[in-house]
């Protein structure tokens, strides 16, 4: 079997993740803390001030749990897989397991990408329920809604859109009328993977700009295009860039994937939610948590 690990971003975070690997990695929970100018550790497993929901903090957070779930898998032997792919703040940590950059470097940017997608405020954004992806961008073609843009192809069924907030809340009732079941707005600040994320975009640019990085020793598929970043590092930055503004092809990168053999899927964690979009994608693929 073709093995893909699957790597989580926003929204799967959640309090108590990391337990097991910040116990068994603790001087990278150490340096991660020192790096970040806060404690990781307590953020994750106890979130006492509510932090852990803000994208500041949920960026770093997810990047150091994932990275930690992979190498307990490389020091234990277990069998690594053929391809790696990350939805969207995913993808720095699938980078990261295929050796493009190191640890800290790749929670340097993470922590600028956090920070710029904070601080990108007056934006909203919506889960599309019931409809394709494709169907999605012809809603707000065929309705020349401006100030809204499709977001996330995450499965079949599911879309987010992405904009403007009195764009974002005046548009839902063209996607109720074309068949979605349910549109429902997000809590988040900003809305990210739309143009109006070009001033975070550039800042993550500069701070790409100055980091070392690598041709992946694994192929990892890009959200931005949906097939492996190539081994041109100007061009995997410039897609890492790009990403902050254009939407997250998940749906097409996981057919993608198919069509090059994947036929089996683990998510390390933390959660399972990309293992439950990929089952929806795939008709009965070999899905399973770590």
């Amino acid at each position: 079997m073709t093995l893909v690990h699957l790597f989580p971003g926003q929204g799967s975070q959640t309090i108590g993740m990391g337990a097991d690997l910040f116990a068994r990695h603790p001087d990278f929970v150490r340096t991660a803390s020192e790096d970040l100018g806060w404690d990781l550790a307590e953020v994750c497993l106890q979130d006492p001030r509510g932090e852990l929901t803000q994208t500041q903090f949920t960026q770093p957070a997810l990047y150091v749990v994932g990275a930690l779930a992979w190498l307990r898998a490389v020091e234990t032997g277990h069998r690594l897989p053929r391809f790696l792919v990350g939805h969207s703040l995913g993808e720095y940590t699938a980078l990261f397991a295929a050796d493009a950059f190191s640890f800290r470097d790749g929670l340097a940017l993470v922590k600028e990408r956090g920070a710029a997608m904070a601080e990108a405020r007056g934006g909203a954004m919506a889960a599309v329920l019931g409809l394709p992806p494709e169907k999605v961008a012809e809603v707000i073609a065929e309705h020349a809604l401006t100030g809204v843009w499709l977001a996330n192809r995450n499965a079949p069924g599911q879309a987010v859109i992405s904009g403007e907030p009195a764009a974002v809340k005046d548009c839902h009732q063209a996607f109720l009328d074309a068949g979605a079941k349910r549109v429902v707005p997000l809590n988040v600040s900003g809305a990210f993977h739309s143009p109006l994320m070009a001033p975070a975009r550039e800042r993550l640019a500069a701070a790409l700009a100055k980091t070392t990085m690598r041709t992946p020793r694994i192929p990892v598929v890009s959200n931005v295009t949906a097939r492996f970043h190539t081994a041109d590092v100007a061009e995997l930055r410039a897609r890492l860039a790009e990403q902050l503004t254009a939407p997250v092809r998940w749906d097409e990168s996981i057919r993608f994937l198919a069509e090059q053999g994947a036929d089996e899927f683990i998510e390390p964690g933390p959660g399972d939610v990309l293992t439950r979009l990929v089952a929806q994608i795939l008709p009965k693929p070999a899905v399973k948590a770590a």
